[in-house]
This record gives C-alpha cells, sequence and structure tokens, in this order.
C-alpha cells in the first residue's frame, strides 16, 4: 500500500499552521489536484474536538474523482486525521501534527497511506497522486506564505 511521510520546519506558529491545516473549505484555492471541497457535516466530537464529513473532488486531465472524509479536528493537541468513508479508495488515511520548534517555527508532521479499490485506477493515478503528496508541504507552506507573511 502506497504511503508517504515528511516532517518539514516551517517559519510559522504551531498555532497558525494547524489553523491553515484545518481550514478545509479553502484547499481548492491552492492545493494540488483539488477541484472543490464541500464540508456536508459538522459536528462536536470527544475531548474538544470537532468532527467533520467532507466530500473533495480531485482530478488530473481527463480523470476525476470524488472521495468522502471523515476529518477529526483536535486543536488541543494539534492533530489532525482524514480517514476515508467512500469514493474510489479501498483505503485513505491521513495525518496532520503541530509540534513548536524552536525559534517560534512548527515542526509539520504529514503523512499519508492509501490504495485504489480498482488496478487500472491505481495505475493511472497512482504515480501523479504520489508526486501530489509530496506536494502537499509546499503548498500549505507558500499558503502559510502568503496568509501570515514570510518569515
Amino acid at each position: 500500500m502506497p504511503s508517504f511521510r515528511i516532517t518539514r520546519t516551517v517559519r510559522h506558529s504551531a498555532q497558525q499552521m494547524y489553523d491553515l491545516v484545518a481550514d478545509i473549505e479553502r484547499y481548492p484555492e491552492f492545493l494540488p489536484l483539488c477541484e472543490s471541497l464541500r464540508v456536508l457535516r459538522r459536528q462536536p466530537g470527544p475531548d474538544a474536538t470537532e468532527i467533520c464529513v467532507a466530500e473533495m473532488a480531485v482530478g488530473y486531465k481527463a480523470i476525476h474523482e470524488r472521495f468522502t472524509t471523515r476529518v477529526t479536528l483536535d486543536p488541543t493537541g494539534r492533530r489532525i486525521v482524514a480517514e476515508y468513508i467512500d469514493g474510489p479508495f479501498r483505503h485513505l488515511e491521513n495525518r496532520w501534527s503541530f509540534e513548536e520548534a524552536e525559534g517560534g517555527a512548527c515542526a509539520v508532521n504529514f503523512f499519508i497511506t492509501y490504495e485504489f479499490k480498482s488496478r487500472t485506477l491505481g495505475l493511472l493515478m497512482g504515480t501523479m497522486f504520489d508526486r501530489a503528496f509530496r506536494k502537499f508541504t509546499d503548498a500549505f507552506e507558500a499558503r502559510a506564505n502568503r496568509v501570515y507573511g514570510a518569515a
């Protein structure tokens, strides 16, 4: 099953980076492959978390897919977990965590694992998804620089 993990230090605070990644409705403005994102439901979760069910449309050239995830936003622990509900995947999970670093910076931890239901779709989109996931942290850092100013 393909997976990707990265830890990257950025020059913005852990709270700023958590807030930026938690603002899922803005993803279509800057995230690679994301054509649209619609929050279907929001509700309080346990221990001051918030649970969102969101539908994301992704596309590349002639291929377009939609999938639904359950996103757990944990502002106290500065963690975000997205778990697959429905769509073209057999499995999809991604996790973010944000830790304070020296000088007001933040260590951003990103992990994703996924598997397509269809072998054909996996072959068509797998390499492109892998490339896009590797650019996610770049996209979020660039967005943080636009929103909070380049440090």
